[in-house]
This record gives C-alpha cells, structure tokens and sequence, in this order.
C-alpha cells in the first residue's frame, strides 16, 4: 500500500472504497498547515535554551493524582505527565499531528482507524508503550473514569489490538466526524503500573506517565513540583521541538484571590493569567510593576468562547418553569455591570459558540427552519430572533423588572407582604460561589431580585465541597462556563444531553431533558461536513437561548497575562491557545531581574 503521507477530512466527500491510507495529520477542514517533514510548529523556537524553574499558582487544594476520575481533587499540571497518541497544533482550528503515533491510517468508508505507535516511545520506567496500553487506557478509562469519557468515545464499537505496536479502533455507524480527532487526544497510560490498583480511588501515589516532565517533591494540598525528564522519548519530534523548556516547574496552592495577586507582585511565582477584570485595570500596581519587571499584556486569541453564565438548574421545581428563568434574566443588568465593574473589557455573550461562526444571529435562516421545525420545539424558537434584556447602564433598571415581574405573574407567582410567593412558598434560592471575586458580579444581582420579591442567598464553599455538590448537581445556581471548540462534537452530549441529566460527574448542570435538544445534539455530532456543522451548531444554540437555561455572561477576544520580566518566547504566538510550554528563561533577564529585585526590597 502507496503511504500518502497527508490527511485531509475533506467531510462531505465520498472516497474510494479502497483500503485504509496512512497520514501524519488529521485535519478537521481543509489541509493540514505543516507537511510530513516539517521540524517544527511555528510558534516554537526550535533552539530554545532549556533550563530553570518557573513557578506558578494554583488555586484552592489538591488530594490526588489521578484526573481521570470524579473522585478526589486533582492536582493543576498533571497533563505534563501523560503523552497523547497525537498532538494538536495551536495554530490550525483543529488539526492533530503525531505524537506517540507516527502514522494513523483511516478507512476511506470511516468505518474504522489505526494508529501506528513509535518504537521509540517509552514510560518513565523505560517500558515501551504499546497497543495493549492503548487498549487499556481505553476501556478503564470508559468503565471507570470520568462519566464523560464514556460519553465523549459513545461511537466506539470497539478496539482491537493488531500486534505490539498497532491498535485499531472500530467505529458504529453515522459516527462523528472529529472521532478521529478526538481519539488522538487519548492520553496513554501503562497498564502493568496498573497492576493491582484500584483505579477508581483517588490518592498521591504517583502515576506512570510517558510524558515530558515527572512528578518530583510534593506537599499535599500546598505544593507540587515537575521535574524535565532529560531523557524524555520525544523531546526531538517535531510537535515537541523547542517546547517544555524549564527545567523545574512549581505549582503553589493559594486559597484567596486576592492573596494570590499580591503574592505575584510580592515575587512568589512569575506568571499568571488574569481572569478579573477590576485586578487587570487596578490592581498590577507597585513597586515591581514601577521598575518594569513586571510586564502585563493582552494577547488576542480567535478562540470559540462558549459560554459563562448564571446557571440554572432545572431539577430544582423553582426554576423548572421556563418563564421564571426568562424572568431572571431580566434582573441582571450587564451594562451596568461592564461599566462599573469590568471597566468596559467585556462584550455580552449572545450565543452558547460566542466569537465563532457557529453563533446563531438574526432571524432563523430557512435551513435552521428546516431543522427546527419538525421537533416540536416553541414556535418562536424556527420562527425569531432571540434578544437578551438589555439596559442603558445607568443601573435603573424599573422597564425591566416590570418586564420580569410580567413573566413571573404568567407563571402563577405573586407579591404577598413584598415577597414572592406560589401556592404559599415564597421563591427563596441559593447562589453556590468558590470564587470570593464573584460575590461583587452577584450582589447587585441580589438586590434587583429583592425588588422583585426574591430572596437570593449567596454561600461561598470551599473548593472540595463545591466540586462534590456539583458532580451530585446540589445547588440551585452556580457560576459556570460551557467552553467550546472550534469543531463541537461528543462533549455537547456531556453539556446537554438527556442522557447526561442524572449522571453524576457530566456537564449537564443544567439538568436538560429535551427530546429536541437531544436531536440536535446527535445532529451536531453527526454533521458531514464544515457547512452542516455550522448550521445545526446555530440551530442548538436557538434552542439552548430560547430555553432560558441560563443568564448570560460576557467574554473577551484576548487573553490578558502578567509576567515576571525572566522569559524569552518565540516571536510568533499561536492563534488557538496560550501555549506557555514555547517559552523559556532568558539568563540575562534572570541575571538583570536579580538585581532589580534586590534594588526594591524583593527577595
């Protein structure tokens, strides 16, 4: 068999029936940017100097090593550990190229594919990694971790091993067209470390990775050091030249936010991306940032930025009603919001797939119809443009709330005693937090459903606590985000499918149990090609907005980052992620910067 050493998933187009080819990359649309020879991506710097210790901040605890499963908290970093059958490039939309594989083949019919392992690659103990590992890691993985993974690999009929360095995974039917994709995201671990463990219990022992780094001195809950394998099996492939260049990398666990910033400016860790609007217009302030050893920057992404929100959780009775939420939403006043408390950094988010083409806009087009109409969804949703509650930022709000107080009087609740009230229960909830630094987004929220009659508690818990009532779907309402890629596909299943409504662990916060949305799920999932994606993204999304399942947040177009003046990095930064594993400590700025240090009273 030829060897065409190119994969392009032209989808849509029907291929020969021939026997399955062999490629060097997976591309979701179109080719893949780098050839088969290609020595680098072009947001690496091939002869980065590696060397040094960066250290970084963590928040909340950490219990065990393990991330796989639900149990436990798993520590930040652990993916440093655990080499993928092939490796995503951050330059392209969605395109993959080989990491423990060197070839993969796919059969023209996508009834199947085959993933050729190097010889070369090797577990930290020096084993080989082999096909039965991969089979492994597969299934354990599928019976017992995560409940997403048994959702994200559903297409899956089965795997097979070949020989010792060959394993071929058989697809079911209609089986989604990014499965190749997503299957070269499987990271790989040694069965026989596996030997005699449980795999489902949590705990620090230390795992058995192929990856880059090992897990060095740790401290439960407080501290957790990398240490660079010198002798990692890929440190030479192309996917990996000029990338995972420090020496040492150090994550320390902070409970507070606010902590957290002043330790960063203090110098006790040298990097960090800041998610809090007020902190990045106020608070890079100081000594530090005075004498320029600080740099702070926006960097602008072209990610998909899915969706933050208020959640509501629709197993509650409260809000089971779609008009209620409705409702609520006209109680937030993000206006406001983004003038006085984000200083104007935010766009609203109008669309569960916001910043991508995959948002629906305007009037359903005919072809949305087409899909929406036969499932039996509300007119409104095949038929109009769906418009969030808007305000003029002034922060008086009385047009909306009279709006609110409308849709909540239609769903049978009334004002008795200036409270809100429905067959003699007063409409009473709890806000659950982890993040202090959202109490100051809620409050306001809080007081504008007073005004409605509405009693909203706010409890913030603790990190352990707040993931055990998530994964048991134990509040009212939460902070959450639906992030999205550039090529949805099984994790919609986890978002929300029925299927995922009472499954402990999944995505589906929300608690929907919509035979339409169900639909639209699996058509999204199955969609041939780039067009039909986009369509049936944009016909979920009318059905998700209409459904009120959520308060929409914002977003932003750029990543904002801090950092001590110590790092070198490549000229080119990548379009799709923040790849901080391409920089690098520059010993004259280290040198430099020890000084400085030293000049303004900084150890």
């Amino acid at each position: 068999m030829k060897h065409i050493l190119l994969l392009v998933l032209l989808l849509g187009v029907t291929l020969p029936a021939t026997a399955a080819e062999s490629f060097h990359a997976l591309a979701m649309n179109g080719q893949p940017k780098y050839g088969p020879d290609f020595t680098h991506f072009d947001y690496a710097f091939p002869d980065a100097p590696k060397g040094g210790t960066v250290r970084l901040a963590a928040i909340g605890t950490f219990d065990s090593f393990n991330p796989f499963i639900v149990k436990g908290n798993s520590a930040d970093g652990l993916g440093l550990l655990f080499d993928t059958l092939t490796e995503q490039s951050l330059d392209e939309p969605f395109t993959e190229y080989g990491l423990l594989a060197d070839r993969i083949e796919l059969a023209p019919d996508r009834s199947f594919m085959t993933f050729h392992l190097r010889e070369e690659a090797r577990f930290h103990d020096g084993s080989p990694v082999t096909a039965a590992d991969v089979a492994f890691t597969f299934r354990t993985l599928v019976e017992l971790g995560n409940p997403h993974y048994a959702q994200y690999y559903a297409d899956v009929e089965r795997i097979d091993v070949v020989d010792a360095q060959t394993v071929t995974f058989v697809f079911k039917p209609n089986s989604s067209q990014e499965l190749p994709l997503i299957l070269g995201q499987l990271p790989v671990l040694s069965e026989a470390s596996w030997q005699g463990r449980d795999f489902s219990a949590s705990g620090l022992d230390v795992p058995m990775g192929s990856g880059p780094y090992r897990i060095g001195e740790f401290k439960a809950g407080q501290r957790l050091t990398f240490v660079r394998d010198p002798g990692y099996w890929g440190r030479d492939l192309p996917v990996n030249r000029g990338r995972h260049n420090f020496d040492t990398i150090i994550y320390d666990y902070y409970r507070d936010l606010t902590v957290t910033l002043e330790a960063f400016k203090a110098g006790e860790y040298d990097f960090r991306q800041e998610y809090n609007s007020k902190q990045w217009a106020t608070g890079y302030t100081g000594p530090a940032v005075n004498a320029g050893m600080i740099r702070t920057e926006s960097v602008p992404h072209k990610l998909s930025q899915g969706m933050q929100a208020f959640v509501f959780n629709t197993r509650r009775a409260i809000f089971a009603d779609p008009l209620v939420r409705q409702a609520l939403n006209f109680a937030f006043d993000f206006e406001w919001s983004n003038k006085n408390l984000f200083y104007g950094q935010y766009a609203r988010s109008t669309s569960f797939f916001s910043n991508s083409d995959m948002a629906s806009s305007g009037p359903p087009s005919e072809e949305e119809r087409a899909i929406l109409e036969p499932l039996g969804l509300p007119a409104e949703v095949s038929m109009q443009e769906i418009s969030l509650p808007v305000t003029d930022g002034s922060g008086n709000i009385r047009e909306n709330l009279r709006a609110a107080a409308d849709l909540l009087r239609r769903a049978g609740w009334s004002v008795e005693g200036g409270k809100l009230v429905k067959d003699g229960q007063p409409f009473v909830f709890e806000m659950l937090l982890v993040q202090p630094d959202f109490e100051r987004v809620v409050l306001p929220f809080q007081r504008n459903l007073a005004r409605l009659g509405i009693t909203m508690s706010v409890r913030m818990v603790d990190t352990s606590q707040y993931l055990e009532r998530l994964r048991g779907f134990d509040f009212d309402m939460i902070v959450s985000s639906f992030p999205q890629s550039l090529s949805p596909g099984n994790e919609q299943r986890s978002f929300w499918h029925s299927a995922s409504a009472d499954m402990p662990g999944s995505r589906n916060y929300c608690g929907i149990k919509n035979p339409a949305i169900d639909t639209l799920v699996d058509l999204v999932i199955a969609a041939p090609d780039r067009d039909a994606l986009i369509l049936r993204c944009k016909a979920l999304d009318r059905a998700l907005l209409w459904g009120w399942y959520v308060i929409p947040h914002w977003h932003s177009t750029y990543w904002r980052v801090a950092f001590w003046d110590k790092f070198g990095r490549p000229e080119k930064l990548a379009d799709y992620g923040l790849d901080f594993q391409s920089w690098w400590i520059d010993t004259d700025k280290e040198r430099e910067m020890a000084g400085k240090r030293k000049g303004v009273g900084l150890k």
